[in-house]
């Protein structure tokens, strides 16, 4: 397992079959060309419908892409889980399969829990893993598991694990929170979770950016990582940020199948799994012409 894994990620969007189970055939084509948009693999986060699948169906695809020849170099996948075998099962997978790390939600169920209970927990997963092999980034995403990661809570699991608690995903929205993990912590690589973010971050040492949307633009946001101290890259940085906005006028993981499913002819890549529902004909009219408004293409991305 490789010990840091940097640049832009992608949480990749799961495709389902007719029968709303997961379309290995699609979901491989799209791996496949977002490693060749120099975008790396943070499979079952939550743009992946991660929490709609279950731990079964999450090994077969780590282990279908393994079988593929998927660089695991520049894989992510999400093993959090409000059960703490679960939350071990899959981390544990993810290190025997050469995975770079490991994305971990806090369990999410139970609110209000103390620092204390979430340092268990983390605690219990590293322990029962038990392989010095393991990259753990923390994920921090308040709005939507309620459950935040804190300050204090990091530098204990720094304290604690300082080979293994390699870095968090912030996807609280707030700057001032990611600013201060990047001014706060050492040996600790800060992904904002929005490339909305990503230049202000590379200026302040982010590693990267973990982004819905760079499912369908990753080539931009890659070459934002890249040229970042270029003299046009707050332009740059201003045209990513307008195309996320855009793309965020809809509920964003039916958006981005339906992009997906525009740019290459495929209207079934538009299915999600219960209880989402997929965009209706008229938003995937509007978003049709979101998308012409930006020239978008996803250049070389085709059917499956």
């Amino acid at each position: 397992m490789s010990d840091k894994i940097r640049g832009v990620l992608s949480p990749v969007v799961t495709p389902f079959d007719a029968d709303l189970q997961p379309d290995t055939t699609r979901w491989l084509s799209h791996c496949r060309w977002l490693l060749s948009q120099e975008c790396g693999l943070a499979i079952f986060g939550t743009n992946s419908e991660a929490n709609s699948l279950s731990v079964a169906e999450r090994r077969m695809l780590l282990e279908t892409a393994a079988d593929a020849g998927l660089d695991t170099d520049r894989m992510m996948p999400g093993t959090g889980a409000c059960a703490l075998p679960e939350a071990v099962e899959l981390t544990r997978a993810a290190v025997e399969a050469g995975a770079a790390g490991v994305l971990m939600l806090p369990p999410f169920y139970y609110k209000g829990v103390s620092d204390d209970g979430l340092f268990a927990h983390f605690s219990e997963v590293i322990e029962r893993v038990g392989d010095a092999r393991l990259r753990l980034y923390l994920y921090h995403i308040p709005p939507v598991a309620q459950v935040p990661v804190s300050l204090d809570l990091i530098e204990r699991l720094l304290d604690a694990y300082p080979g293994t608690i390699a870095g968090i995903k912030d996807s609280s929205g707030d700057w001032s929170n990611t600013k201060a993990m990047l001014d706060r912590f050492e040996n600790f690589d800060v992904f904002p979770g929005s490339e909305e973010f990503l230049l202000e971050g590379l200026r302040h040492g982010a590693a990267g950016c973990i982004s819905a949307t760079a499912n369908v633009n990753p080539g931009a946001i890659h070459a934002l990582f890249e040229t970042w101290t270029a003299g046009d890259a707050d332009e740059r940085q201003a045209e990513l940020t307008r195309f996320r906005k855009a793309v965020a006028q809809y509920p964003m993981i039916p958006a981005l199948k339906a992009i997906i499913g525009l740019s290459t002819d495929d209207p079934d890549w538009g299915r999600t799994r219960p209880p989402l529902v997929p965009l209706d004909e008229t938003q995937r009219a509007n978003l049709a012409e979101t998308l012409k408004e930006f020239d978008f293409t996803m250049p070389g991305r085709t059917a499956a």
